[in-house]
């Protein structure tokens, strides 16, 4: 089977699969009505990606779906170190819930005084009850908290936008700046390219949401997609990142290690392409949950 007919395969099974999920789960309520997303599933976080959906502030976080609680660590709990030890960053405060199939949802760096009594290992939970109330545990700089959902039979972390249904954000996706970086990893000079490897490196996001003051707020698109002369080159999708011998892996085409895209922060890495002797128009297409796309053109001279 041709590699490309293996990327096909793998698209296909994804989508049975976020569909299984809709129709055995039905739509996932958001986590708290009144918080601010300031990092949504793929941003860039200063070189590394964010796997679920940083809130600041909120009133009471609960949760989005029905399920038991399989995890629920507290500052008194010591069974929380070797468990807590498999999750990507330290989680401060967190519960786990099994909604069946494998599918996890994770409420972390809450306020550990305001948790509520009945999250206990083994208790059954019901969607939309209070879990805890925002707070600072874990990397936490300010008041609020992280939330994911993680596949557990898969080790795929999946953007929680696939399954609860997306706010429309107030601003079309933004693409602020494109660059070619050569194999030694510097930028070059559009005006003046030789041919060769490039790699088309994007600072782009999302709908940024509202503004809030003192607030930085930093949305990944969904989709960044590259073409040369009009051929797709590289497509880069933020739906779910797995994990592969201890490596994250993120969907660029295929499978590629997630510090490899994240690496020039806060750039994507969106594809690799090799440019010819002539003129070539690269385009950028960046596209958000809700479907909502910008793109840019640019004409470049390859000698």
């Amino acid at each position: 089977m041709s590699k490309k007919n293996i990327n096909v395969k793998r698209v296909i099974l994804f989508f049975i699969f976020i569909g299984f999920l809709f129709n055995s789960l039905g739509a996932m309520d958001w986590p708290c009505e009144d918080a601010i997303l300031v990092n949504n599933f793929g941003a860039n976080n200063r070189g590394k990606p964010v796997l679920g959906m940083i809130f600041d502030g909120g009133t009471d976080i609960k949760a989005v779906e029905s399920g038991e609680v399989i995890f629920s660590r507290s500052r008194n709990d010591s069974r929380s170190i070797t468990a807590a030890s498999r999750l990507p960053s330290p989680l401060g405060f967190w519960t786990a819930i099994d909604h069946g199939d494998s599918l996890i949802s994770i409420y972390s760096r809450y306020d550990e005084q305001t948790e509520n009594n009945l999250v206990d290992k083994k208790a059954e939970i019901q969607k939309e009850q209070i879990i805890a109330s925002p707070g600072t545990s874990g990397w936490s700089t300010r008041n609020g908290f992280y939330f994911l959902i993680f596949d557990r039979r898969e080790r795929r972390w999946i953007n929680p936008a696939m399954i609860i249904t997306p706010r429309q954000e107030p601003r079309t996706p933004q693409i602020f700046s494109v660059e070619l970086r050569n194999a030694s990893g510097s930028s070059v000079d559009s005006r003046n390219v030789v041919q060769g490897r490039y790699t088309v490196n994007v600072n782009a996001a999302g709908g940024t949401g509202r503004a809030v003051p003192g607030v930085v707020i930093a949305h990944a698109p969904h989709r960044i997609v590259c073409s040369i002369n009009g051929v797709e080159a590289g497509s880069l999708i933020f739906e779910s990142y797995s994990a592969r011998d201890g490596i994250l892996m993120v969907t660029r085409n295929a499978l590629v290690p997630a510090k490899q895209v994240y690496a020039n922060s806060p750039f994507f890495e969106a594809a690799e392409v090799f440019l010819t002797r002539g003129q070539v128009t690269l385009e950028v297409i960046v596209q958000d949950i809700t479907g909502a796309s910008r793109s840019m053109s640019s004409r470049l001279i390859v000698n």
